[in-house]
């Protein structure tokens, strides 16, 4: 480590607003689903529906992972030139079959990135939301 003190703002808690608004913002994010004793982590496309985090899925592995097991960690990150973020919640994930809140759930624009046909629907619960941001170091070519 060099002798140089960084300078930078420590890293800021965000506001469970800011989380939210990150989570509704971000393209995609990654949910975190065991089963067996092994985890799997897989990207998502999804939405905020309240407080909430719903997405599409198959039937498959995650799917499976999420029936037998439904507690998850759910995270979006970003970073620009300046800054960087992440948001991750701990929940409940369940499937929903129900038509009314399924036509709900498609009135919130979710379009798999995938090719394959995602007919099941997943709501993550959340029992902890946290998130953090902080400056990150300017390079050593910009100015001062």
């Amino acid at each position: 480590m060099d002798d140089e003190t960084d300078e930078r703002p420590p890293t800021r808690h965000l506001s469970e607003d800011e989380c939210w608004q990150r989570i509704a913002d971000a393209q995609y994010g990654r949910i975190a689903a065991t089963a067996a004793g092994q985890i799997d982590i897989f990207p998502i496309n999804h939405a905020v529906d309240g407080r909430t985090i719903v997405f599409r899925t198959s039937a498959g592995t995650k799917l499976l992972e999420l029936t037998i097991h439904g507690s998850v960690a759910f995270e979006v990150d970003g970073a620009s030139e300046t800054d960087a973020f992440s948001v991750v919640v701990k929940g409940v994930a369940a499937e929903f079959d129900r038509q009314g809140e399924v036509a709900e759930a498609e009135r919130l624009g979710i379009t798999p990135w995938a090719p394959e046909p995602k007919d099941r629907w997943v709501r993550i619960t959340p029992t902890e939301v946290h998130g953090r941001a902080f400056e990150r170091p300017r390079s050593a070519g910009s100015a001062g």
